[in-house]
């Protein structure tokens, strides 16, 4: 979708806002940096214009200064206040604490803690409402009534969207040289309309192209439809970006100078997270990564090559927590794990068979329990080249051995929930069970070894494994075992060398995996 049909200046009147914008008595003229291990990867010149490196870690600071900047005395003296995700927020208090003024700031109640705590440390007052931007913006309204407050919006005023502006003056002057593309984060659209509006001026040539999140995305749904449209429902892990209808004045300026508006997935964006790690060492919240999650898809889309490629690293406020879900989520944004589900029939040796028959791929998870003394499901993480082949003849291998396969890669169950509520008690046909937890080095082959050297004395009836990326890969196996065979396991495990603990008698193992009979 190209909105333009050639190159479109902005009216003076933006262009001389954004010149005129006060913005450097808080915010700083932050960098632009090349990421060299992207550039390398995707044979492009790819640049990141370090928003995250604000005092509030974003660029939201901008426009609330600005705006702030321009209020009346007596705009002031009556206190301000704002509905906003975290972002604006932040930029708003350290404006009103630096000018002396009362601020009151309204955010849904699903705000990321960092975020409220650090509005609170800037000395506003902080008002928690509703689940979503849109519902805590109509509390702000309704406080601006009856408490008499001066409204400061977050994206959808001139004053704030000629603060975000400077972005975009900042990456020219920078810069020097037009860029083929530039990439930038789109929720209400405040940051797209001020950067589009001065990029599109001085820069006639280069593609702008806002980027939203799959769940979330109000300005594509506007730019189809020709007006401006309301989202029944909005995605929250961007919260960033978790706007339900793009601002009237926003969406003006950016159907007159926006090229296109691309989509981003949820896995895409944890992607985006690691690799701005990978060649900064900062960690950007979701929404911050979401321009270099679009970049890639555009990339891989067109098959450029050899360009200038710049996106906005709008942000760094999310919950250390996160990073969890996000970790787990990243493999798959990469398309570098699949997720599959393996039946193989349930008897001695299967599980060695099973994971010669994978070959030499780094297996990511491992999850199996006993459930019918015919044949097994196991569900599956396994590391893949990107692009999808490689996951389409790991299928037809694994088909052509003789093992049923269903790709879940993409099933947001089986992502979500399911892999982490396989097992369940086992059956009462089970027999003598034996859990063992094992220990051992993470490297290539040392889970095929561990199966190797268990041999196919034992049939398997539990095992968890997942690769958590630390220097130690750990598994929970159960074995069925005949009381008199215990102590050849055990010098089978000792054999193999990995350190073992014998857990049969574990609360946690006799309450949620054992037989429907165990007591504790």
């Amino acid at each position: 979708m190209r909105l333009l049909p050639g190159a479109l200046l902005m009216p003076q009147s933006y262009i001389k806002r954004i010149l005129d914008a006060r913005v450097y008595d808080v915010a700083r003229e932050t960098p632009v940096d090349e990421a060299a291990l992207l550039s390398a990867r995707f044979g492009n010149r790819i640049w990141l214009k370090r928003e995250d490196l604000q005092p509030v870690f974003s660029f939201k600071l901008r426009g609330a200064y600005n705006k702030m900047s321009r209020l009346s005395p007596e705009q002031r003296e009556r206190g301000v206040i704002a509905a906003s995700a975290g972002n604006h927020a932040q930029g708003l208090a350290m404006a009103a604490q630096r000018m002396g003024v009362p601020a009151t700031i309204v955010m849904p109640q699903t705000t990321p803690a960092i975020k409220v705590n650090a509005v609170r440390s800037r000395g506003a007052q902080v008002v928690l409402h509703g689940d979503s931007f849109d519902e805590a913006a109509a509390h702000a309204t309704a406080l601006v009534e009856k408490k008499g407050l001066t409204y400061v919006h977050p994206f959808d005023d001139p004053d704030v969207i000629a603060g975000q502006g400077t972005v975009g003056m900042e990456v020219v002057r920078q810069h020097q040289e037009p860029l083929d593309a530039v990439f930038v984060p789109v929720g209400g659209g405040g940051l797209l309309a001020g950067m589009a509006a001065y990029i599109r001026y001085v820069w006639p040539q280069t593609r702008i192209i806002g980027v939203e999140p799959e769940d979330a995305a109000c300005l594509k749904a506007a730019l189809d439809r020709g007006r401006r449209v309301t989202l029944g429902e909005v995605g929250l892990f961007a919260d960033g970006c978790a706007v339900a209808q793009v601002g009237k004045e926003t969406f003006r300026v950016i159907r007159d100078t926006v090229d296109e508006v691309i989509t981003a997935s949820t896995d895409e964006m944890c992607a985006a997270i690691k690799d701005i790690f990978e060649d900064t060492r900062g960690i950007a919240e979701p929404a911050g990564a979401l321009a270099l999650a679009g970049l890639k898809k555009y990339i891989e889309r067109d098959g450029v090559q050899n360009q200038q490629l710049l996106a906005v690293l709008s942000g760094a406020n999310t919950n250390f927590d996160r990073l969890r879900y996000i970790s787990e989520r990243t493999e798959i944004g990469e398309q570098r794990e699949a997720v599959i589900s393996v039946t193989i029939p349930e008897e001695p040796g299967a599980f060695r068979r099973f994971c010669g028959a994978i070959g030499k791929r780094n297996i990511t998870e491992f999850n199996y329990r006993y459930s019918s003394a015919s044949r097994a499901r196991v569900f599956v993480g396994v590391t893949v080249e990107p692009g999808g082949d490689d996951l389409s003849q790991l299928l037809a291998q694994l088909e052509g051995k003789g093992y049923h396969c269903e790709n879940l890669t993409d099933n947001e169950t089986a992502k979500l929930h399911v892999r982490y509520m396989v097992g369940g008690r086992a059956p009462d046909d089970v027999g003598e069970e034996r859990v063992y937890r094992v220990e051992f080095p993470e490297r290539p082959g040392a889970l095929l070894k561990f199966l190797a050297g268990l041999g196919e004395r034992w049939n398997i009836s539990l095992f968890h494994y997942r690769n958590h990326g630390a220097a130690f890969g750990r598994i929970l196996v159960g074995m069925q075992v005949g009381a008199r065979q215990r102590r050849e396991v055990r010098e089978r495990l000792e054999e193999i060398g990995y350190r073992y603990w014998d857990e049969t008698d574990n609360a946690a193992y006799r309450l949620y995996l054992g037989t429907p009979d165990d007591d504790v």
